[in-house]
């Protein structure tokens, strides 16, 4: 298991570059705190949201359309 400490943008853009498979540097991202779940991690990167959860899971974040 990958451990993240609180929101370092360092950390959560390496496991997203692994997630990936493509390097993310982390002044590319942004990073908000989760209010649907305690320890998770909202990332917003280009145009896509991802959510990561307290584990270290990274899930690509669809957003609906109305």
């Amino acid at each position: 298991m990958d451990i993240v400490i609180a929101a370092e943008k360092p950390s959560i853009a390496g496991l997203l570059s692994k997630h990936l498979q493509y390097p993310v540097k982390p002044q590319e991202i942004r990073v908000h705190a989760n209010p649907d779940e305690t320890g998770s991690f909202l990332i917003n990167w280009r145009l896509n949201r991802y959510v990561m959860s307290p584990d270290g899971q990274l899930v690509l974040r669809c957003i609906r359309q109305a």
